[in-house]
């Protein structure tokens, strides 16, 4: 390659990239490669391109290089771009290629920020998904069935067993033992019917489950015994006329 074929070159790669070119010896330059279309939200790239020209360009390919020189571009990144760089020389070969080249890599820059923003775009889109996935999971709670219930109510009917025998532990030590041997003879005289209303709650919630087997209770029956016994109560009261 004379050195006329040169001059002319760097004298066309100057007039178009003014700032960008800078002339590093009498066969090597640098310029500064930025992507066609910049995206916004998305980091900026920049590339310095450095050619050296051999003696036999352009009929053989001229000595390059890639150096990253605004944003992140890994070493696999790099080296794809220079095996792509290689192939468009090549395909080249026998023209002035730099200007070729500088236009491959402008238009491979602006591929990967459109490929940047487009991951973190479904990287966004995957976060919100979770979020949405994990605050349904919250709300909507665990699904119940009829053995988390049974668990569920053993559990509960534990616990209020033990609140009420300390209630009840609280209230007697404030009574007198005649008073605590009347509360304890009231509380063994509970009636079929309100024996029925206390555990009522329970047999209501096993009836929603529809199980196989279910016992119909009819509480007329309570109310019949209940009123027996109230009136064998009375017949057996007794009263005299000695007074």
């Amino acid at each position: 390659m004379s050195a006329e074929v040169l001059s002319e070159e760097f004298e066309v790669l100057e007039s178009i990239y003014p700032t960008e070119l800078t002339k590093l010896s009498e066969r090597e330059i640098r310029i500064t490669i930025e992507p066609d279309d910049p995206v916004d939200g998305v980091e900026p790239l920049a590339l310095a391109l450095d050619v050296e020209y051999t003696d036999g360009y352009p009929d053989s390919l001229p000595n390059f290089s890639l150096e990253a020189t605004e944003g992140e571009l890994d070493e696999a990144e790099i080296k794809h771009l220079h095996d792509e760089l290689q192939k468009v020389g090549e395909e080249n070969l026998g023209m002035a290629m730099t200007f070729t080249l500088v236009t491959h890599l402008r238009e491979r820059l602006s591929g990967l920020l459109r490929e940047r923003e487009e991951r973190a775009r479904q990287e966004e889109a995957e976060k919100e998904r979770r979020a949405i996935e994990a605050e349904e999971a919250r709300t909507r709670g665990t699904p119940v069935t009829v053995e988390s219930f049974r668990s569920w109510k053993a559990r509960f009917d534990k616990e209020m067993a033990e609140k009420r025998a300390r209630e009840e532990e609280e209230k007697l030590k404030g009574m007198s033992p005649k008073e605590r041997e009347e509360y304890k003879r009231m509380q063994t005289r509970l009636t079929g019917r309100q024996l029925f209303e206390r555990d009522r709650t329970l047999g209501s919630e096993d009836e929603n489950f529809n199980e196989e087997g279910a016992v119909s209770v009819d509480i007329s029956q309570y109310d019949r015994n209940a009123q027996e016994e109230e009136e064998n109560d009375e017949d057996r009261v007794t009263f005299s006329d000695s007074d």
